[in-house]
């Protein structure tokens, strides 16, 4: 471990609003085997970042951050040292809203040199979530696709990486993000299904909620597919024998739970990959809102209200 006995870190002990985190003296810690020790320079802020407060009593939130790597532990290679990294953070420990974070290293995934920090922390829970949403589909150019609440940020990433798959992509949006979608590669933007329409999509991929996911069953086709990010569909949403359709759901967080090291490795890899994507230009990035640490958790609490485009990130 460096120097480093303390960090300023911003803490929930509970409150009625993400405003209520206390911006707290944390006190360094032996890295547990396997684990970093990273120097976070930005922050980004998801809305699962206040979803899950009262689940972090005692803890510091935050799922995104990148920096710079500034101790390893023992059984971790010490090429890491100094390496600038983006990661995913685990809800069950002290997450990125801090100076610093310790990470295990199987999350970490390199940042183009090319590449600034602002944008590598806005990149890891909306760009791997929508990669997750995305392969649960099989490969099938040409069929059409809806991506309902297409207009946040998992959205913004599912719309590119289902356009560069061949698929036809219809959003489902407020109309203030059609011009954006368009550009990324949808062919077709609503702001509400066909209700009584004739079943005409392949997959719906639902950013919204359980309930409404559900209830874009009637738009699939015959073994088609229905993709639930924001929570899971409870209760089959179509008589047996029916659609016959599949029903999927997308959680990073099972992999912090029950991952392998194969399936870290292989998500890493590919979040690179999208990573050089983003900083080649072949991968949009959203429109970045940078504010100070002090301003955290009122930054916070405006995304449970959100009302504005971009990408809020705090920078250290």
């Amino acid at each position: 471990m460096p120097d480093i006995a303390q960090w300023r870190g911003w803490q929930w002990q509970g409150g009625d609003s993400a405003r209520d985190l206390q911006d707290s003296v944390m006190t360094a810690q032996p890295l547990q085997p396997g684990d970093v020790l990273v120097r976070n320079a930005a922050i980004g802020l998801n809305p699962v970042d206040w979803k899950v407060l009262e689940s972090q009593v005692g803890l510091v939130p935050g799922v995104d951050g990148a920096g710079t790597v500034v101790a390893v532990a023992s059984d971790v290679d010490p090429a890491w040292l100094g390496a600038r990294v983006a990661y995913h953070q685990s809800l069950r420990r002290n997450g990125s809203f801090a100076e610093y974070t310790p990470v295990a290293a199987q999350v970490l995934m390199r940042v183009p040199e090319a590449m600034d920090f602002a944008s590598a922390a806005a990149f890891p829970c909306p760009a791997l979530t929508a990669w997750q949403a995305i392969t649960k589909l099989p490969l099938l150019p040409g069929a059409e696709v809806l991506i309902a609440g297409a207009g946040g940020s998992v959205g913004h990433f599912l719309v590119q990486l289902a356009h560069v798959r061949g698929f036809v992509v219809t959003t489902l949006s407020h109309p203030r993000h059609w011009d954006r979608l368009k550009a990324l590669g949808a062919k077709r933007c609503v702001e509400d299904t066909e209700h009584n329409a004739e079943p005409r999509y392949f997959a719906a991929i639902d950013a919204v909620g359980p309930q409404h996911a559900a209830s874009l069953a009637d738009a699939l086709l015959a073994n088609g597919h229905l993709v639930c990010i924001q929570g899971r569909v409870e209760q089959w949403p179509c008589s047996p024998f029916g659609r016959a359709i599949s029903l999927h759901e997308v959680a990073l967080g099972a992999l912090h739970t029950y991952g392998s090291a194969q399936q870290w490795q292989a998500l890493t890899r590919q979040g690179e990959q999208l990573l050089a994507q983003l900083a080649d230009g072949r991968l949009q990035s959203e429109t970045l809102l940078q504010f100070p640490y002090e301003q955290l958790p009122r930054e916070l609490q405006a995304l449970q209200y959100r009302n504005f485009s971009g990408k809020q990130i705090i920078v250290l």
